[in-house]
């Protein structure tokens, strides 16, 4: 069975609500893959780079969209702002 019909087989079982979801979900997938660049060709080196990539992809995995950059300007900005910390740690 190819894909599409199985695709709308389980679409016909479906609530409206799920139905919702799934093209909530679609719309997710084409705009990674039309604005994420390819992640395959990053691998994490360090344990800490390891363990923050493994929750960002659960994190995508299960839906959150993530900020590009003009978002997280905005969302600094909403915040206070960005300011250089008071510590010195030798950078």
């Amino acid at each position: 069975m190819g894909n599409e019909v199985e695709l709308l087989e389980h679409w016909r079982e479906l609530t409206p609500q799920k139905e919702q979801k799934v093209l909530e979900f679609v719309e997710l997938l084409k705009s990674e893959s039309e604005t994420t660049p390819n992640e395959s060709d990053f691998v994490p080196q360090t344990p800490l780079a390891k363990k923050l990539w493994s929750i960002r992809q659960r994190a995508i995995a299960a839906g959150l969209q993530l900020l590009n950059e003009d978002e997280i300007e905005l969302e600094l900005a909403r915040r206070g702002g960005f300011r250089e910390s008071s510590h010195n740690f030798g950078f």
